[in-house]
């Protein structure tokens, strides 16, 4: 009988510490952990719906007073032809186009985009390297670097611009750099929310947004080039 009680003893003892650590784990861990991602969630929603409000209402910046060059970043529609307008009303000196496809030449680039043949062969660049916005930048400053330019107009489109902008910023700080948004669809009246592609490539651009700026405040020997060269 004695060796029974000491069983259900031991046993008791056991199960009440099994419960204490449970519930050590859910105080001490789970809820907390439950807590953060609830918060981080808050935080993330919050900031995309900032995000989308901010893109959504970008306007043309004010340029009477010109700029010394014009950059744009192909990729979405209308980028090069609002570019090509800029450059034509003579708002930059020259035009450097960003992320050409190799196989693309000067002559079928200006007959697609119906931009002048005389303004492209005198003022037009063009940067067949660059694979993504952090290869734009990089290029985009070596060719300002190159032409001694301190005020330079940046166009794309608006839901492109705030990564643009992080990633221009963190290769140069002694360039001034101009957004130019360039805007396909009208939505000022904030009804985006409504349209599901419309949130799906701005969720998608806000979170390429967000890694971008992670990536601004850590050191750039973590990836592998120097930016800002000066060489083009």
């Amino acid at each position: 009988m004695g060796g029974a009680n000491d069983g259900n003893q031991q046993d008791h003892i056991a199960t009440t510490r099994g419960g204490r650590l449970l519930a050590f784990i859910r105080r001490r861990i789970v809820l907390p952990l439950f807590i953060v991602c609830v918060l981080g969630l808050v935080l993330f929603i919050g900031g995309f719906i900032l995000f989308a409000d901010r893109v959504t209402t970008l306007e043309a910046p004010d340029l009477t007073r010109p700029a010394d060059g014009i950059i744009v970043l192909t990729g979405g529609y209308s980028r090069i032809e609002g570019a090509l307008d800029l450059l034509k009303n003579k708002r930059g000196e020259r035009l450097f186009i960003s992320g050409v496809h190799p196989t693309t030449n000067r002559n079928e680039l200006q007959r697609v985009t119906g931009g002048d043949a005389t303004l492209f062969e005198c003022c037009v660049d063009i940067d067949r390297s660059a694979l993504d916005t952090v290869g734009n930048a990089a290029e985009s400053v070596k060719w300002a670097h190159s032409n001694q330019y301190k005020r330079v107009i940046v166009v794309t489109n608006n839901y492109h611009i705030p990564r643009t902008m992080v990633e221009l910023r963190r290769v140069s700080q002694d360039i001034e750099f101009i957004p130019y948004p360039i805007i396909n669809t009208n939505l000022r009246d904030g009804d985006w929310i409504s349209r599901g592609l419309v949130v799906r490539v701005l969720l998608v651009e806000y979170m390429k947004y967000l890694g971008a700026e992670v990536r601004s405040h850590l050191p750039d020997s973590l990836f592998g080039f120097k930016l800002g060269a000066k060489t083009f």
